[in-house]
C-alpha cells in the first residue's frame, strides 16, 4: 500500500534513505518510509565533486526509475541547483517534474528565502519538503560543508528558516548538518516531521545517502554516517571470485549451460 502523508505523520520515528534506480528503489521499498532521490547522485552516481551541476534532466530520469521500482514508499525529489531561483522558474520546473514522474513531492534547499516559492508550489498543488542548515548546493559560495548551529545568530536564523518553511505550506523538513541540541529545539517549534541527517538524535526521522551507508562510498566517510557493511569490499570480493572461476574454468558448470 501506498505511504502517505497522513500515515507518516503518525509515526513517531521515520526512516528516509536516498535510491537513484529501479534496482535498489525496490530493494529498499518495503523497509522505509521514504525514498529520496537525491542530487546527491550527482556525486555517489556520476562522480562529481558536489551536486551543483545535477541537471533537472537528471533528476526527472532518475526519479522515473525510482518510481518504476518503489510501489510504497513516499518518494521525494530534489530540485536541483538553477531549478528554483524565481518562484515561477520552481513552479515551472516542479510541475515538469510532477508531469513527467510520479513523485510524491520536491525538496528545496532554504529558509526564509524560499518561503514565497513555497507558497507557491503548494498552492498548485506541488507537495514540498524543505531543507535548511547545512546546504550542499551553497557549499561553493561558503566555502565548503559548514555545520551550523554553533553561535546564536546561526541558531536564531535556522529557528525563523524552520517557522518561515512550515508557515509557508511544507509538509516536511530536512535538518542537515546542525548541532543536536539546534536540532531538537527546531524539530519541537514546528508541527511537521522533521528528518536529520548529522542532526543529531531528536529530529523525527533520519536520512542517509545509501552508498554511504552501504559502504560504496569509500573516499571519506562523513562523522554522522554509519556504515552498516563494507559493500565496496563484499562486491569486489564476489567479482574476485567470478574472475578466478572464468580463469580456472569453474564457471560455468554443468548446471549453467544448457
Amino acid at each position: 500500500m501506498k505511504k502517505t502523508l497522513k500515515a507518516l505523520y503518525k509515526k513517531e520515528k521515520l526512516t528516509m534513505i536516498t535510491a537513484y534506480d529501479a534496482l535498489f528503489a525496490k530493494i529498499f521499498d518495503d523497509l522505509v518510509d521514504i525514498i529520496l532521490v537525491g542530487d546527491s547522485l550527482n556525486m555517489s552516481f556520476l562522480g562529481e565533486n558536489d551536486t551543483l551541476s545535477a541537471t533537472l534532466e537528471q533528476m526527472i530520469y532518475h526519479t522515473k526509475a525510482v518510481c518504476n521500482g518503489a510501489k510504497s514508499a513516499y518518494i521525494v525529489t530534489d530540485m536541483p541547483f538553477g531549478t528554483y531561483n524565481t518562484p515561477q522558474d520552481a513552479l515551472k520546473n516542479a510541475i515538469r517534474v510532477y508531469k513527467e514522474t510520479k513523485a510524491d513531492a520536491v525538496k528545496l534547499e532554504g529558509g526564509a528565502e524560499k518561503a514565497e516559492t513555497i507558497k507557491l508550489l503548494t498552492q498548485n498543488g506541488i507537495a514540498v519538503v524543505g531543507h535548511i542548515g547545512l546546504m550542499p548546493q551553497f557549499s561553493r559560495s561558503e566555502g565548503g560543508y559548514i555545520v551550523k548551529g554553533k553561535d546564536k545568530d546561526s541558531i536564531k536564523k535556522l529557528l525563523e528558516d524552520a517557522k518561515a518553511v512550515e508557515e509557508a505550506g511544507a509538509v516536511m523538513l530536512v535538518i542537515e548538518g546542525v548541532k543536536e541540541n539546534v536540532a531538537k529545539e527546531i524539530t519541537e517549534s514546528v508541527n511537521i516531521p522533521t528528518i536529520g541527517i548529522g542532526a543529531g538524535r531528536y529530529t523525527t526521522g533520519q536520512v542517509l545517502v545509501w552508498s554511504d551507508m552501504l559502504g560504496f562510498f569509500e573516499e571519506f566517510k562523513p562523522k554522522f554516517v554509519r556504515r552498516y557493511i563494507n559493500g565496496g569490499e563484499i562486491v569486489r570480493s564476489a567479482v574476485r571470485k567470478y574472475v578466478d572461476d572464468v580463469i580456472t574454468g569453474k564457471f560455468p558448470s554443468d548446471e549453467e549451460i544448457y
